[in-house]
């Protein structure tokens, strides 16, 4: 178990200083990428370790923007992206019985449990580690107070320890966007049409001013529950 002494120290550590105790801790770890945070991310590991493994969700239903942007990170970096797909008959049978868009109706745990919950499910089976672009003040509701790393037990295979990293969970949007344009980082061209966070397309839209960031995230549904799954460790039960 990860000691609270380990996260306490790492509190007081800069992105990079604890990136580079992940990478230089656990030789079996992965950096789930699907956003600007991740790439921030992705830039500093690439300089502590060239080969580090990245990977993403392709749940089908991503904006054509993000593609692009996949893989522009790809070839700006010159590494490999694995790409995480859901299984295509539980897909088949969603849509069969429910349509493409059931998750106006009856909320979207069902969707991103197939779509990206599955699918990284049997990606992290294979990892000791995995590390996110989480941060506090990305959800009024579910993130306040995440940890810099963390026992994933949300996660963990049976019988197995899945640590989990957070290394910018104490930078805000506007440290994270001074470092992507200071160095020139790649970034999602949908951010410079009002998109904060981004996410599958029927299930995000451009924010206006003054609105918080995950307002543009399954917008239909109650604010304080801003998540589909990946982190439901966040979600107090």
């Amino acid at each position: 178990m990860i000691a609270v002494d380990i996260d306490a120290e790492l509190q007081k550590k800069s992105p990079r200083q604890i990136l580079k105790h992940a990478l230089e801790n656990h030789e079996n770890i992965g950096i789930s990428f699907s956003g600007a945070e991740d790439v921030v991310l992705i830039h500093m590991a690439t300089q502590i370790r060239p080969d580090v493994r990245v990977f993403t969700l392709d749940t089908g239903r991503l904006h054509p923007e993000t593609y692009a942007f996949l893989d522009r990170v790809r070839e700006h970096y010159k590494i490999d992206i694995e790409t995480l797909y859901p299984d295509a008959q539980a897909v088949q049978k969603l849509v069969t019985e429910k349509g493409f868009f059931s998750f106006y109706k009856d909320n979207h745990q069902e969707c991103c449990g197939i779509r990206k919950i599955e699918p990284l499910r049997r990606q992290l089976a294979t990892l000791d580690a995995w590390v996110t672009g989480q941060r506090k003040d990305q959800s009024p509701g579910t993130r306040t107070g995440i940890p810099v790393i963390q026992n994933d037990t949300n996660f963990a295979a049976p019988g197995k320890e899945l640590v989990k990293y957070n290394p910018l969970a104490n930078w805000s949007s506007d440290e994270v966007w001074t470092h992507i344009r200071s160095l020139e980082i790649p970034y999602n061209a949908l951010h410079d049409q009002g998109f904060i966070s981004i996410g599958c397309q029927p299930c995000t839209k451009p924010v206006g001013p003054n609105q918080h960031e995950r307002e543009g995230r399954w917008w239909w549904e109650d604010a304080t529950k801003k998540e589909c799954g990946l982190h439901n460790t966040n979600i107090e039960k």
